[in-house]
């Protein structure tokens, strides 16, 4: 994977984005499937992901509390 994030391109491949996250890309085409996934964009029977929509997305869920510390 890559050193740096700046380094990603624009639009993100399914195994890019697999790396990412540290998934599969069976679960990336399921995910974009289930529209859980932003920045999608279908090139025929590609899955491209943006970057900045994706990057902006890890953030917010990194800073949302979880299900465990919203109980308390």
């Amino acid at each position: 994977m890559l050193n740096d994030i700046r380094e990603l391109p624009l639009l993100l491949t399914a195994d890019e984005t697999a790396a990412l996250l540290r998934t599969t890309r069976k679960a990336i085409y399921v995910m974009a499937a289930r529209k859980q996934l932003p920045g999608v964009t279908h090139v025929g029977r590609r899955v491209l992901v943006r970057r900045d929509d994706l990057l902006h997305w890890l953030d917010q869920n990194r800073r949302a509390p979880s299900l465990k510390e919203s109980q308390r």
